[in-house]
């Protein structure tokens, strides 16, 4: 939506929700959003009073406004929960969708790949896992099939290797991504939809690179399946804790729809991602886990503000000497020094300063399990 199509009087509200962990509640607020000023203001429900008075905030954006989102505001992740009045239902109340992308095991080496092409389809990633499923998880998946001969071939190649779930958001979601697909049979789809990603990476109608839900229903059968609401359930992810190390790609470079080509720069240069994950860190997470730099680096602060201020993919890289190659290939903290000596590294490539820098990886050898456990044992417990 263009900005400059809004009036003067134009004011959009949004009933939000915020997990208070010191105080171990969930608050509630509206949430006014100003798109001619870049302005945002925060109501508290339950004290009935101003929480937030009108403040300049250039993070937060009209695509962003959607109930089912979660947005941040000065640090805070806020679930939008419903629109905060009908005005705002009436003019952005629209065709936006979740979906499941299941990307198969013949194409998670591929990634980066279908990343890019989900970037290029105006969808977002919200949520993304890669587990691995046993026969009777994948049965349980695709059991509205079991009757259909392929049945028993197509549960046994989904559970052969690890798999990667996302779940995607954007106008009819549904159907954008089944026509990015392509028809199910990838020998077809080279003939009617060349451009299709089953064209492009598929083999057979088994290893067709991915699924897509064929409904609004089933995809939120689907997504509840991989994300389940209830903390601790559905299929673990794929970490190995052992001869590994951490990346991170920051919150900027998410936004920014870089994770596709920094995925692909990652597996062209050899390396294992043996686990891969969203997470939404909260301040407390993020201060946590970057503790170790706290008085020794000066941009620490800057650096916690960075990582909680949207969603970042966690990877656990896997190898011999995992953490002292991987730092090598992510290259010097400050872009700019990378670009002048190692123009190849991953924040020479993708970084714009040392706070914003593409990725963190971890700094000490010793490290690299810590920091792996962090995420995807602590965080994902």
């Amino acid at each position: 939506m263009n900005l400059k199509s809004h009036s003067k009087e134009d004011r959009f509200a949004f009933l939000a929700e915020w997990y208070d962990p010191m105080a171990g509640l969930l608050r509630k607020y509206q949430l006014f959003f100003y798109p001619r000023e870049g302005a945002v203001e925060m109501y508290d429900v339950k004290n009935q009073k101003l929480f937030l008075r009108k403040t300049k905030y250039k993070d937060l954006h009209m695509e962003d406004l959607f109930v089912g989102n979660k947005v941040n505001v000065f640090s805070r992740h806020l679930n939008l929960i419903d629109y905060g009045d009908q005005f705002t239902a009436n003019r952005l109340g629209s065709k936006k969708e979740r979906t499941l992308a299941l990307i198969k095991p013949d194409s998670v080496t591929r990634i980066g790949d279908v990343l890019e092409t989900i970037y290029s389809s105006n969808l977002i990633v919200t949520k993304a896992k890669m587990v691995k499923l046993s026969w009777s998880q994948a049965a349980d998946f695709y059991v509205e099939d079991q009757s259909k001969p392929f049945f028993n071939n197509q549960v046994q190649f989904l559970s052969s290797a690890p798999v990667v779930a996302l779940e995607l958001m954007g106008d009819e979601a549904v159907s954008v991504w089944r026509r990015v697909l392509g028809p199910t049979d990838s020998a077809l789809a080279r003939r009617e939809e060349p451009q299709s990603v089953r064209a492009q990476y598929g083999t057979d109608v088994i290893k067709n690179v991915g699924h897509g839900s064929d409904s609004f229903a089933a995809a939120a059968r689907e997504l509840e399946f991989f994300f389940p609401s209830s903390i601790g359930c559905g299929p673990a992810n794929t970490a190995i804790f052992t001869d590994c190390t951490c990346c991170i790609l920051k919150p900027h470079a998410v936004s920014e729809g870089l994770a596709g080509k920094i995925l692909n720069s990652i597996s062209s240069a050899g390396f294992e991602i043996s686990a891969l994950e969203m997470f939404s860190l909260e301040q407390v997470n993020a201060e946590e886990f970057l503790n170790v730099y706290k008085g020794v680096v000066p941009e620490y602060p800057s650096l916690v503000t960075e990582l909680c201020s949207g969603p970042c993919l966690v990877l656990e890289i896997h190898g011999i000497d995992a953490p002292q190659k991987f730092r090598e290939f992510c290259g010097p903290a400050d872009p700019m020094i990378g670009r002048h000596l190692r123009p190849s590294t991953l924040r020479a490539l993708y970084g714009k300063d040392k706070v914003k820098n593409a990725v963190h990886c971890t700094d000490l050898p010793e490290d690299g399990e810590l920091e792996v456990q962090y995420f995807f044992k602590i965080l994902d417990g």
